[in-house]
């Protein structure tokens, strides 16, 4: 995982290079991205709000689509999910998903401080 780490710490200090959060959706992967998210921040040095615009906005434009998803918009087609922390202060804050709202459908919709603190993988 180190080189994968360095490999990513090297990306984001290259001037003009857009570093897109994705997953080549391996079997097994499923599940994991708030893990990847939460080491590229952590132990990559990625700053939390890059990493965030990475996974949304960028990640839309890298795949031609900017102008449909990737933002909350008039006319955007937008799946919302609710945190409960706030991830620029602490990213785990990502393992605790409150709230899933997917094509203006409610999946998940729980109370604030349901979700125990340490909810997922332990660093």
């Amino acid at each position: 995982m180190s080189l994968d780490r360095d490999i990513v710490r090297r990306a984001v200090k290259t001037s003009g290079l857009n570093v897109v959060f994705g997953s080549d959706a391996v079997a097994g992967a499923h599940g994991r991205n708030a893990e990847e998210f939460i080491d590229r921040v952590r132990d990559a040095g990625v700053d939390p709000m890059s990493a965030m615009v990475s996974a949304n906005s960028l990640a839309a434009e890298a795949i031609r689509m900017g102008d449909r998803i990737g933002s909350i918009a008039p006319g955007y087609d937008a799946d919302i999910i609710a945190l409960d922390g706030d991830p620029l202060k602490d990213i785990t804050a990502v393992r605790r998903v409150t709230f899933v709202m997917k094509g203006g459908v409610v999946y998940k919709n729980v109370a604030r401080g349901a979700i125990p603190i340490y909810a997922g993988i332990q660093p």
